[in-house]
């Protein structure tokens, strides 16, 4: 018999300290992401710093296919609702846009300055705004507290239009954080400042997936436990509410390299998204 009991959570959602050289991260991304951008707004096939709210990140940028775009991919960043802004990731798009995907990434406010649930109000009028700009069937992703706030727009309660949500064909959470209840034992609660009530209300795992739901768990197999865990419990819990859900662990990929996948229009995280 295992028994399992947490006593520092701080150490169980602590990536970088847990991973051999994490501290490369964020700043890896920084150049690839810009080139990225540059490469994309010489070919006119950039809409960058678009306006979805009246805060001042409110913004995201569009990335545009060659050709009518087949559909809309929204990606929704991570940096636990603390830290990091939509400029870090762009290079994430290149294997939708290959795809003939147009994909948005929004910024969205950060905490302390405002909660975990004004947040997902932001990222439900960002995916409002990016849906006016593409049509065709929505594919959400985020990794982390992003995955947290992409799982979140398929929810029965998610503030969003039925129109919008009615397009919502699938959604990919990678390394995403379902529940939010073990945050409230971090010190980093001090700054998002969840509550039980915010937990219950904002959590994933503990509300029921809109109808036709259809989302799918990533995780990389070299994750803290907790991250394989949450992946785990979503995947678990919607399956008994309706929703069609898939459950992956991909091997060798720790938490900030399992988002690489993106970037290639033949990887099985970019193929999974797309599977419409």
């Amino acid at each position: 018999m295992l028994e399992h009991r947490i006593s520092d959570w701080d150490d169980a959602y602590s990536n970088g300290a847990n991973i051999a050289r994490g501290d490369r991260w964020p700043a890896a991304w920084v150049e690839p992401a810009e080139t990225f951008r540059t490469t994309l707004s010489a070919a006119g096939r950039a809409k960058l710093d678009l306006a979805y709210g009246e805060r001042p990140r409110n913004r995201l940028d569009l990335f545009l296919p060659e050709g009518t775009p087949k559909g809309l991919v929204v990606f929704v960043h991570g940096g636990f609702w603390l830290q990091l802004d939509k400029s870090f990731w762009s290079h994430l798009a290149a294997g939708s846009i290959e795809s003939g995907y147009a994909v948005a990434m929004p910024s969205y406010t950060l905490c302390p300055e405002v909660r975990i649930a004004v947040i997902v109000k932001e990222i439900a009028a960002a995916v409002t705004e990016a849906a006016r700009h593409v049509e065709g069937p929505l594919l959400l992703t985020g990794h982390s507290a992003g995955g947290h706030l992409a799982s979140r727009m398929v929810t029965a309660t998610a503030p969003l239009a039925p129109e919008v949500q009615g397009r919502i064909r699938n959604v990919v959470s990678i390394s995403g954080v379902h529940d939010l209840r073990p945050m409230l034992s971090t010190a980093m609660n001090a700054r998002l400042a969840i509550d039980e009530a915010e937990a219950l209300a904002e959590s994933p795992a503990l509300l029921r997936p809109m109808e036709n739901a259809r989302i799918t768990c990533w995780v990389g197999g070299n994750e803290r436990s907790e991250f394989l865990r949450q992946n785990a419990l979503l995947a678990n819990i919607w399956t008994g509410l309706g929703a069609t859900t898939a459950e992956v662990v991909e091997p060798d990929r720790h938490h900030f390299n399992v988002i690489d996948g993106l970037a290639d229009a033949q990887h099985p995280l970019t193929r999974q998204l797309l599977s419409i």
